[in-house]
């Protein structure tokens, strides 16, 4: 199996991309792979944060590069890259809050799928990098999310260079949240999953899909919008709940409605 799914803790799971041979690459099979296990699990109710890293030495590389030689045909490049595309918006509209874990190397379609995840957090060694210009093919693809995360001037020079930026710079441009020793990255990650699974199911869902959403609108609208998300969040069970608990300075118990 090129994609694993196991259980943490209460409302955590942890999709693993497990092709360690092939740096973990994109694969027709695996994105498929990946794209049936974010499906099911947005689906599943007992998950609440889904945690997703790769086996071996590393995140990613991206594309598997010798399938991509052996395509040869138009349509076949396009199912791919349309394929690619697929999970990464999987991943952005989905109900579930998603935490990359990165460690060694998120390159391409790989540092796509890492900037792609709602958090990301690496080990202070770890590298990202849009490198397709160094083999003639330029990352437009994984453009698209990572220039919705940083400036476009730093952007233009991770795609025009392809030169890989370290944990500690990714940080400081915000293409991830934070970076921690590899001995203290799974406990890190943890605990933001669990404080995340902690809160009500309905209020992150909302939450999450308003936030991508009001971000493609204009000023005006985004407001418009969001006043109405917030309306109907207010109209749910958790949100009177919610608020009681905190009056009564008391935990609530939340009934995800």
């Amino acid at each position: 199996m090129t994609v694993l799914v196991k259980n943490l803790s209460a409302g955590v799971k942890k999709i693993i991309i497990n092709d360690p041979k092939t740096y973990n690459s994109l694969s027709f099979k695996t994105l498929n792979n990946l794209i049936k296990a974010f499906k099911k699990l947005d689906k599943d109710n007992s998950t609440k944060v889904i945690i997703l890293e790769g086996s071996g030495k590393g995140f990613s590389a991206g594309h598997n590069l010798k399938e991509v030689r052996g395509l040869k045909k138009r349509s076949k490049y396009l199912k791919l890259f349309n394929l690619c595309s697929k999970l990464m918006i999987q991943i952005v509209e989905g109900r579930k809050p998603v935490i990359a874990k990165v460690h060694g190397a998120a390159y391409a379609a790989g540092c796509q799928l890492a900037t792609s995840c709602d958090l990301a957090y690496s080990t202070t060694n770890a590298t990202f990098a849009t490198p397709g210009v160094n083999i003639g093919l330029f990352c437009s693809t994984p453009m698209v999310a990572v220039s919705r995360k940083i400036s476009r001037k730093r952007m233009m020079k991770m795609l025009l260079t392809g030169e890989p930026i370290n944990a500690k710079y990714a940080k400081e441009i915000g293409l991830i949240n934070d970076c921690f020793s590899k001995s203290k990255l799974n406990k890190e990650v943890l605990k933001v999953a669990k404080t995340i699974a902690s809160k009500s199911n309905l209020t992150i869902k909302i939450g999450k899909q308003a936030f991508y959403k009001q971000l493609e609108m204009p000023l005006r609208k985004a407001y418009a919008y969001t006043s109405r998300m917030m309306t109907l969040n207010m109209m749910s069970i958790d949100a009177h709940e919610g608020i009681s608990a905190f009056l009564n300075k008391r935990k609530p118990k939340w009934k995800n409605k």
